[in-house]
């Protein structure tokens, strides 16, 4: 079995392919900058008016570049492409930006073309090819972010609606994999599913997939009650497990994580007192707690801003899954996708 396994970030993608029939430690791997890194920085040099086409795909720093070119030229987008600024059109229309039909696209030939894609198969599979690497393979899971959309709901409070709907018992991480298709209000999940309809393609929850590949460290798997933290660029996500399950997650914005802040979160997440409302009050997306885990072994570490919790008091240890923190997101990748086949 071989596995193309994508992790997007905000940052970078991190990128590894698996075959099953070979150590994981020696498969081929890239980190690279992230799709919203390069496109946002095209954007950024065009000195010209656009027209942006392609698929909905992760925002942040790409919507303050479009935001930004909208003063002193005209952006023109497709519906799909505008919801990557926001799901709300009606708001992306108040920028400034037109939102035209994707059939028109001859129409706007002579503008700067700029095409919004969370993965770019093309470029990985060259990329591999260039050092005599097969690029072919079996399944490709990709792992994005996605906040969900429901009109007139907050996206941080719609994200932990649907944690807590997935999570009404306690859950392997694996299994908030979706594989072929996923719910529609998930927007950017299905515009990846568009994307790469080619291939037989399960995505995770960026996240998720962070903490379910932090499970396949070899010192992780000895653990019974532990709690998993993805430090990310932009946000953190926290998950309590007991006995290989997840009982009680939170997430947060990554800038406002003190330490103090981070072990108040933690503890009360281990105590099982956490609130939604405590942590969406303090800027982040929210909490959900099925049942405490009480004392608990030690914080596992992975992502890029990990380094946070040397300032903390808790016992931490840096999940290293396939040899490679940043294959963190990939591991967890391959393991909900040989969970399923």
């Amino acid at each position: 079995m071989k596995i193309l396994a994508v992790d997007v970030g905000s940052g970078t993608q991190d990128i590894m392919l698996y075959d099953s029939n070979k150590t994981i430690e020696n498969s081929p791997k890239l980190v690279m900058p992230s799709p919203t890194q390069i496109i946002a920085d095209r954007i950024a040099k065009s000195e010209e008016d656009l027209f942006i086409s392609g698929e909905t795909m992760g925002g942040g720093y790409i919507s303050r570049i479009v935001k930004d070119h909208l003063k002193d030229h005209r952006v023109f987008m497709t519906e799909n492409a505008a919801r990557t600024i926001r799901d709300n059109l009606d708001f992306v229309k108040s920028l400034g930006i037109e939102i035209v039909p994707s059939s028109e696209k001859e129409e706007y030939s002579d503008l700067t073309q700029i095409e919004f894609k969370d993965v770019d198969m093309d470029a990985i599979r060259l990329a591999l090819a260039k050092f005599d690497v097969d690029p072919n393979f079996d399944f490709l899971g990709i792992a994005v972010q996605d906040h969900g959309y429901m009109e007139g709901v907050g996206d941080r409070d719609f994200r932990f609606i649907k944690i807590r709907e997935k999570l009404d018992v306690p859950k392997r991480p694996e299994e908030f994999a979706y594989f072929g298709k996923a719910p529609g209000y998930f927007t950017r999940i299905n515009a990846v599913f568009r994307s790469v309809k080619d291939y037989k393609t399960t995505i995770m929850d960026s996240k998720f997939a962070s903490v379910c590949g932090a499970t396949c460290d070899r010192y992780v798997k000895t653990l019974e009650k532990f709690i998993v933290m993805d430090i990310g660029n932009g946000h953190t996500l926290a998950a309590a497990f007991n006995g290989g399950k997840v009982v009680g997650v939170f997430e947060h914005h990554t800038r406002n994580m003190t330490p103090d802040k981070i072990e108040l979160f933690v503890n009360k997440l281990a105590d099982g007192s956490i609130t939604h409302e405590e942590v969406h009050e303090d800027h982040g997306h929210g909490a959900w707690s099925l049942k405490p885990i009480g004392d608990f072994e030690t914080i596992v570490a992975t992502g890029p801003r990990r380094k946070v919790l040397e300032k903390t008091d808790f016992n931490v240890y840096y999940a290293a899954p396939a040899g490679d923190v940043m294959m963190t997101g990939p591991a967890g990748l391959i393991k909900a996708i040989q969970s399923k086949y």
